[in-house]
């Protein structure tokens, strides 16, 4: 159904337990009406169009996939900065309309031993890095993961804050994904400390830029920009596009970053794997939205007898003083006479609450 509308979905979710989508909006009441849902796979890596506060409060698994548009996007990035640096779409422009411009689109930089920064170092932003490199770039980064040490290894030189990136670099590249502490970090700061004509790069996602502040330094700073993405951009494959003054501005593609026969073939077979794993009784592999912090959580380590009914004795001992069960594995030893069951609690257990736990003559040992 990919011409569906968001608000749409939720009547004809049905029963449906796998909703697998591209770049639909998967919105809480589309999730609240899904009776049987109980996982989302994102055939993508982005889930910013999927409500992951409704999935999670209902229960459903939201699964993504990672790095298999990785080549894709880095392809296009590397394309984008060719064609700012050589003004290859307003040359090819200008000849479709009868001009030939030679003095004006023969004073291009040149990117060899240019300096490209690259604001996030995840798979894609090392993955530009390389083939920036492979063109006698020299590279400047800035990551919240990134440390001089790393940078090192890298071959790279490390930023430690963003304007750092912005001030020192010829060209610079946004690797970040959508959340709150990104939304709008490229702003009119970051621009104005970049220098005057330099190449800005965006094929992440157009929230984590201040567009209207893009525009005035197009303007004031004369910057080259290659854009991918766009604030409140369309969706689907066919839509009305209003950003036409600044479409005419920059050097733009309509989000295809990561749409490659290539990247689209791995990006389905991962979503199959997923499904597969996930269909078979498994745990989902990718899921973005599960808990891996244990905050003030603690751990019971319990050695028993393998026998019927232990464990279920110990919950409803824990049960009755108020204590949740968050996470539970039980590990049979050879021979299945013996076990070891880790049972993450939502708060310590009294002395009194273990001692309790001991009594049973099924219970080996008891650690907290």
């Amino acid at each position: 159904m990919p011409d569906i509308s968001a608000e749409d979905l939720a009547g004809v979710i049905g029963d449906v337990k796998v909703l697998i989508v591209r770049s639909k909006k998967v919105i809480g009441k589309t999730i609240k009406a899904g009776k049987l849902l109980s996982l989302i796979v994102r055939a993508g890596a982005g889930v910013n169009t999927i409500d992951l506060e409704a999935a999670s409060k209902h229960g459903i698994c939201v699964a993504n996939c990672p790095g298999k548009n990785t080549d894709a996007v880095a392809e296009l990035v590397i394309g984008l900065l060719f064609a700012c640096d050589r003004g290859i779409a307003d040359a090819t422009q200008a000849l479709r309309q009868g001009a030939w411009q030679k003095r004006k689109f023969g004073q291009a930089s040149g990117l060899k031993t240019r300096t490209l920064g690259i604001i996030g170092m995840g798979a894609i932003g090392m993955a530009v890095a390389q083939r920036a490199q492979a063109l006698g770039m020299t590279i400047i980064a800035w990551s919240r993961s990134l440390t001089p040490e790393l940078a090192e290894d890298y071959g790279i030189e490390f930023a430690a804050t963003p304007l750092e990136v912005a001030q020192k670099a010829d060209a610079v590249s946004i690797h970040v994904a959508v959340a709150p502490a990104t939304k709008g970090m490229i702003n009119a700061t970051f621009f104005a400390a970049m220098k005057q004509g330099a190449i800005f790069l965006n094929t992440a996602r157009g929230d984590v830029v201040d567009y209207a502040a893009l525009l005035d330094a197009i303007e004031e700073r004369g910057l080259k920009v290659g854009l991918d993405v766009f604030e409140n951009e369309p969706n689907g494959g066919e839509a009305t596009f209003d950003q036409v003054e600044l479409a005419s501005k920059v050097v733009c593609t309509p989000h295809i970053g990561a749409s490659t026969e290539q990247s689209e073939e791995a990006i389905a077979a991962e979503v199959v794997r997923i499904v597969k794993v996930f269909k078979n009784g498994g745990n989902p592999p990718n899921v973005v939205n599960i808990r891996t912090s244990q905050g003030t959580s603690s751990k019971m380590v319990i050695r028993h007898f393998n026998r019927a009914g232990v464990l279920t004795q110990v919950l409803t001992q824990l049960s009755n003083t108020g204590i949740n069960i968050e996470e539970m594995q039980n590990q049979i030893f050879d021979y299945s006479e013996t076990a070891s069951c880790t049972i993450t609690l939502s708060k310590s257990p009294s002395a009194e609450v273990v001692a309790s736990v001991r009594q049973n003559s099924n219970i080996i040992e008891v650690t907290t």
